[in-house]
């Protein structure tokens, strides 16, 4: 297979896929107009470029879409489909990193350890004000029980605590966390953390009217896709006492490739709230972003590419 690489990743890659056999293409800067696509029979990228309809019918030997990570938003994924082209992720390989992140998020919102530090640096020695609420004995509801999912719920049991799960499949709970019904999320949970992809079903599924469902003020942890909370909506959550405290490594700002918010033209009052208010931990989509997690997950790209490749060469025998 000729495969060609558009976004710079962890060495082993073509290390082990030319080890292999593979012919590897690197096109890191070229723009991908210029690319003669006919001739390759797989992509890797990750989140910079996006495949749409149109480069991928220009595609026409392509068995194969990797994409390193865990989201395809920027995958026209329906086309890709119907030309029979596999289309391959790797959350397995940063599943960890983001149950940790989301951790030590929720950690820092309920024990005041940004504000308190940017209050020392300032001279400030604030006790009572600081005063934090401890994780354990806490119901926590997990939306979307997945690789990261099951991750987060396998850490944050070791907090004591009782841990909800709710998904579209069903039968998925496990020893850390018990599947129920969205009601049942909506009645008991004191935190709640999304690790959902992002979908036309999960785009703004975090509003008002959702966040009105939940019986108790709540904490909410959002390591998926911005685009999953409508941020006016939590803003005023904030403001009403509904949501205690937010903790945010994704924004609705952001676009597909995750590039600075800060050069979006719709920038509004409700994100200088965000990152003024002592409610919020905000982080740049880093969640997923760690050293080892990068090679894990280039490492398991390079596994099932590997595997897909067996199989083909199976079928064409």
């Amino acid at each position: 297979m000729k495969i060609l690489i558009l976004e710079k990743n962890h060495p082993f890659i073509i290390y082990k896929l030319r080890k292999n056999g593979f012919i590897c293409d690197e096109y890191y800067y070229e723009l991908i107009d210029n690319i003669n696509i006919s001739i390759y029979d797989g992509i890797i990228l990750r989140s910079r470029l996006k495949i749409d309809k149109k480069f991928i019918h220009k595609a026409k030997k392509l068995k194969f879409i990797a994409r390193i990570g865990s989201g395809i938003e920027n995958i026209d994924k329906d086309y890709a489909s119907k030309k029979g082209i596999t289309l391959i992720t790797s959350p397995e390989g940063n599943k960890d990193a983001v149950a940790e992140h989301a951790i030590g998020m929720l950690l820092c919102i309920m024990n005041h350890i940004v504000s308190s530090n940017q209050q020392i640096i300032k001279k400030k020695w604030n006790r009572e004000i600081n005063r934090g609420i401890e994780i354990m004995g806490k119901t926590i509801g997990i939306i979307g029980y997945g690789n990261t999912g099951k991750a987060f719920a396998k850490k944050i049991s070791g907090f004591d605590v009782k841990v909800l799960c709710y998904d579209i499949i069903s039968k998925i709970g496990d020893n850390y966390a018990k599947q129920v019904n969205i009601d049942t999320i909506f009645k008991k949970s004191d935190i709640i953390s999304l690790h959902v992809p992002y979908t036309k079903e999960t785009k703004n599924m975090v509003n008002y009217d959702f966040i009105k469902k939940f019986y108790k003020p709540f904490y909410l942890i959002n390591t998926s896709r911005g685009g999953c909370v409508t941020t006016k909506h939590l803003v005023k959550a904030l403001k009403y006492g509904k949501i205690y405290g937010a903790c945010l490594d994704v924004l609705e700002y952001e676009n597909f490739s995750f590039e600075n918010i800060f050069h979006h033209k719709k920038l509004s009052k409700n994100f200088f709230y965000l990152i003024r208010s002592n409610k919020v931990i905000l982080t740049p989509h880093i969640a997923g972003w760690t050293k080892e997690s990068k090679y894990k997950m280039d490492k398991k790209i390079v596994e099932k590419i590997l595997s897909l490749n067996k199989e083909y060469n199976l079928n064409v025998k």
